[in-house]
């Protein structure tokens, strides 16, 4: 197999506030369009922060979401959700929350309860994982995936393991369903350990340093916090841990299809982002306090 190449490492970018308890970096679409990096539209990375003890939990308050789903995975801190199709959840660290919006859903999310009253460090990545024409006006769906659900491929001595989140790593399958192909793993690797990643070339293909420092395809050297975007040649790549790291590794089969996005909507006609706005307003999604 041919050896994937580094098309451009990119820094986190300046940080910005959702709602008021998400203190994010966007590398989904900060310098590439959603297309780029299809079926992943938005990637919202919530680097290790504080936050203080609090009485008010912090979050964002009720909004719609239509046409895509929603993928959180926590690494620090724990963050509840609720939606108006009646499904709720607490996720913790290792745990990942798949919220497939499609049809319609209004949503929010939040701080835990007893997390804001202790405060903590808050560590967080969310995806907007998009969905093809056929599906978006789907029924809406809800994945909570607590981390003793996700399987795990344990490499050689003692060297660390790959959580397949979604997908498949050699032989281990992924917890998520998803309706198009989305490999999504967390690589945890001891100081020295590698592994070897293997995608199809037309696969959009990306890591996202979480902890640690790592080298790639024995070349690049990538910091924590920082991202990685694969070109779309050869198939396979390594990741060497220069010390104990985790890596967020994502790849998937690109939805060729016109992505129209305005807000909290993905469709394919600028006629369905307004049909969906007028959706909202008409009560359609449902309700939620």
């Amino acid at each position: 197999m041919k050896t994937k190449k580094i098309e451009k490492i990119f820094s986190p970018p300046a940080p910005h506030m959702v709602g008021d308890g998400f203190r994010v970096h966007n590398f989904i679409p900060f310098g590439m369009s959603m297309e780029r990096m299809s079926p992943f539209i938005m990637m919202d990375y919530n680097s290790k922060f504080y936050f203080p003890p609090t009485t008010r939990l912090r979050g964002v308050d009720v909004h719609p979401h239509r046409g895509f789903e929603t993928v959180t995975i926590a690494y620090k801190g724990k963050v509840a959700h609720h939606d108006s199709s009646g499904n709720s959840g607490v996720i913790g660290e290792g745990d990942v929350q798949w919220m497939t919006a499609a049809s319609g859903i209004l949503h929010k999310e939040y701080h835990e309860e007893q997390f804001s009253k202790e405060g903590g460090d808050f560590q967080m990545v969310q995806l907007w994982v998009n969905l093809p024409a056929k599906d978006k006006m789907k029924k809406p769906k809800y994945q909570g995936i607590s981390n003793d659900e996700i399987n795990k491929h344990k490499l050689p001595n003692d060297k660390g393991l790959i959580e397949v989140i979604a997908g498949e790593y050699k032989g281990t399958l992924g917890a998520a369903t998803t309706f198009t192909a989305v490999n999504l793993f967390n690589a945890k690797l001891n100081k020295d350990a590698s592994a070897t990643f293997n995608f199809p070339e037309n696969y959009n293909t990306a890591l996202l340093v979480i902890e640690g420092s790592i080298r790639v395809n024995d070349s690049k050297n990538v910091p924590a916090d920082h991202f990685l975007l694969f070109a779309n040649e050869g198939e396979k790549f390594t990741v060497q841990a220069l010390e104990n790291a985790v890596v967020l590794i994502l790849s998937g089969e690109p939805i060729n299809e016109p992505i129209v996005a305005r807000g909290p909507f993905v469709m394919n006609t600028h006629q369905e982002v307004i049909q969906a706005m007028n959706d909202v307003n008409m009560g359609k999604f449902g309700y939620l306090d």
